[in-house]
């Protein structure tokens, strides 16, 4: 099992000036269908450990429930925003990503003064070219960190938020479209997935742009 995440980066930012960290982590990007979603979880000098907290990847779904309320409790604030499909079609992936943070973002009651990104790519700041929608918000400092979900709490933290209500969407959907399994496999490319492509097509739900495996070329999403 790999070691618990700890606040040490966390706390040498704030010792570096920052007054509240926000860790953000996404979950969905490479999925078939449904939204990409973004966890922010913001904490400060004040923040003590969190025990139990892990990447979301590494815990169970029950176990990511009962998390939820302490994750909640012990942060100064968190939120999750979420992109669909669609915007996902219209801005790409990295555009819809960004969205979904803002959103995340702007439904904070505290604007953090600096985000610890999980990953090597910093896709949350502005592009130079601008951005391709309105933003909410003004987007403080990036700090980015490959694996942070691993070893930093506050990200760990913004996983399992995300990853909760991302799950939850997906199995609300599944609902009306059971033939593809979402509630299991979340939108991923499971073969029960692919199979259901093969044999029925996409939905409305899925990435449209995307070349989605089990569909010829040229097939379209059924209404």
């Amino acid at each position: 099992m790999s070691a618990s995440p700890t606040l040490r980066l966390e706390r040498s930012l704030l010792r570096a000036g920052a007054a509240t960290i926000a860790g953000m982590d996404e979950v969905g990007r490479g999925a078939l269908s449904g939204p990409v979603s973004v966890g922010v979880v913001v904490m400060d000098a004040r923040s003590p450990a969190l025990p139990g907290v892990r990447d979301s990847k590494l815990l169970t779904a029950t176990a990511r429930e009962l998390l939820v309320p302490r994750i909640r409790a012990w942060a100064c604030a968190s939120s999750v925003g979420h992109a669909s499909p669609t915007e996902i079609d219209d801005l790409g992936i990295i555009g819809a990503l960004r969205l979904a943070a803002l959103r995340a973002l702007a439904a904070l009651d505290t604007s953090p003064q600096c985000i610890l990104l999980d990953g090597s790519h910093d896709w949350l700041s502005p592009a130079p070219q601008g951005s391709l929608f309105e933003e909410p918000v003004e987007i403080p400092p990036v700090t980015t960190r490959v694996k942070a979900d691993l070893h930093c709490t506050s990200v760990a933290a913004a996983s399992v938020l995300a990853k909760t209500e991302r799950d939850a969407i997906m199995a609300a959907l599944d609902r009306d479209h059971p033939e593809y399994g979402w509630a299991e496999n979340k939108g991923y490319a499971s073969p029960e997935h692919i199979a259901a492509l093969r044999r029925r097509g996409a939905s409305p739900i899925h990435r449209r742009s995307w070349r989605l495996p089990g569909l010829a070329e040229g097939d379209t999403a059924l209404d």
